[in-house]
């Protein structure tokens, strides 16, 4: 078997050449991500498996293009692709469907383009802001961001929180949480 490929651009041109180590890394690396948000959000376990295999269907054909070029993670990309598919299927679906796209359905394939390209603009200006939250929480410091974690990711009372931080009552631990989230705004966006 051959080993995995290192750089998303090593591993765009395996899977445009046809190598299946690559189409079965990008799957081992993305499908339960697209498939999570798919789950989430109205779809089946067997919506999500015909998804991700469009989406990756999608892809192998831009990438078998000379003068496509990736310009975000292949995750990305595809997480992309999936989210106007599914929507798309969802208007089709309703009975009143969502204006996402002109109704006269001459969508043609460079509107599909903008459509993607627009995802992708949106999931990069997320990205750039995970990145600038994580380095505001980093400099943040203790016991902050560890009682930020606790609450917004770990999803733990004020009661639980009091207990692990050592607080004398869960008002106490409120008062610091709202402290520690003030300093993070103001490192946030002094960013």
């Amino acid at each position: 078997m051959q080993s995995l490929t290192t750089t998303e651009q090593d591993l765009l041109a395996a899977l445009a050449s046809g190598q299946r180590a690559a189409t079965e890394q990008i799957y081992r690396q993305n499908y339960h991500i697209i498939s999570g948000w798919l789950i989430k959000n109205g779809g089946s376990a067997t919506d999500a498996a015909d998804l991700f295999q469009e989406a990756m269907v999608v892809l192998f054909g831009k990438a078998q293009e000379e003068e496509f070029r990736l310009t975000c993670s292949i995750g990305t990309y595809l997480f992309a692709i999936s989210k106007h598919l599914w929507y798309k299927k969802l208007q089709k679906q309703s009975r009143n469907p969502v204006a996402l796209y002109d109704n006269t359905g001459a969508e043609d394939e460079e509107e599909t383009g903008i459509a993607y390209e627009d995802d992708i603009n949106v999931h990069h200006e997320r990205e750039a802001h995970y990145e600038q939250l994580d380095n505001a929480l980093d400099q943040l410091g203790e016991p902050c961001r560890s009682i930020l974690k606790a609450y917004y990711h770990h999803d733990k009372s004020m009661q639980e929180i009091a207990a692990d931080f050592g607080y004398t009552n869960p008002d106490n631990a409120k008062t610091q949480k709202y402290k520690c989230l003030a300093r993070l705004r103001k490192l946030f966006y002094s960013m």
